[in-house]
């Protein structure tokens, strides 16, 4: 199914609470994973165990996470029946950006080599044993990369040729209200860093609070572009936004 294919089951899905997107999802994919960042994305982890228990989830382990983070992703193993799966950059790889360039080479050179070694190597190792994966993206986190995010579509990015990959993302029509007033209702737990004014959460060097009124993702990457603010994860909401 192509990325035009696509778009009518998107647009059925779209009208349907996320958790009935994941059920579906996992109805229809057996070969499927769930992302989780370590931020308010966790509502689906929390909704994907209660539909499988034992569901895979995996999270990218940079090196560069706030401890808060470290405890939190441990705090959700614990709490869930799920199959927790923590990824790895590669040692090589990464012993040769921080011996070429030092620990912080992104303020002065932009973050994409950084992420590209610490965040999309060890995904696309990870799904190119898969059939979907699930992701938390939504629409309201970024007008510039993220607007025009679908409930369902083919991953562009991490696709083989003779392997597509369906990505999915239940969240994409929930607002930030509406993650928060479920982790509210449903005593989801959430990373301590989120009460000190961090919204969208990183790495650590990455990542700061944002203040009254500002959007989360100018908590991200602060001193680039804001149609710069991808890690390469999603690369597909940049060249759509372009």
């Amino acid at each position: 199914m192509t990325s035009f294919e696509f778009e009518p089951l998107a647009r059925h899905l779209a009208g349907q609470h996320p958790e009935e997107i994941l059920e579906w999802a996992l109805t229809q994919y057996d070969n499927l994973a769930v992302s989780f960042s370590g931020a308010e994305d966790v509502v689906l982890v929390h909704m994907a165990s209660r539909i499988l228990p034992g569901v895979p989830v995996f999270t990218l382990d940079t090196g560069r996470l706030h401890a808060e983070t470290y405890r939190f992703i441990e705090t959700v193993r614990k709490t869930y029946p799920i199959e927790l799966e923590v990824l790895h950059p590669d040692s090589g790889q990464l012993g040769s950006l921080v011996g070429e360039k030092g620990l912080f080479s992104f303020y002065g050179d932009g973050h994409s080599e950084c992420c590209g070694v610490r965040k999309v190597g060890p995904l696309r190792r990870r799904l190119v044993d898969l059939d979907a994966w699930v992701t938390g993206q939504r629409r309201d986190q970024s007008p510039d990369t993220r607007a025009g995010v679908a409930v369902v579509q083919q991953d562009n990015v991490f696709s083989a040729p003779d392997h597509p990959l369906v990505k999915i993302n239940p969240l994409a029509n929930w607002s930030s209200h509406d993650v928060w007033a479920f982790i509210r209702e449903n005593d989801v737990p959430y990373n301590e860093l989120h009460r000190r004014g961090f919204v969208s959460i990183g790495c650590e060097p990455c990542t700061r609070a944002v203040l009254p009124n500002q959007h989360e993702r100018e908590g991200r990457w602060w001193w680039e572009n804001d149609a710069d603010k991808e890690c390469g994860l999603h690369a597909d909401n940049v060249r759509k936004a372009g």
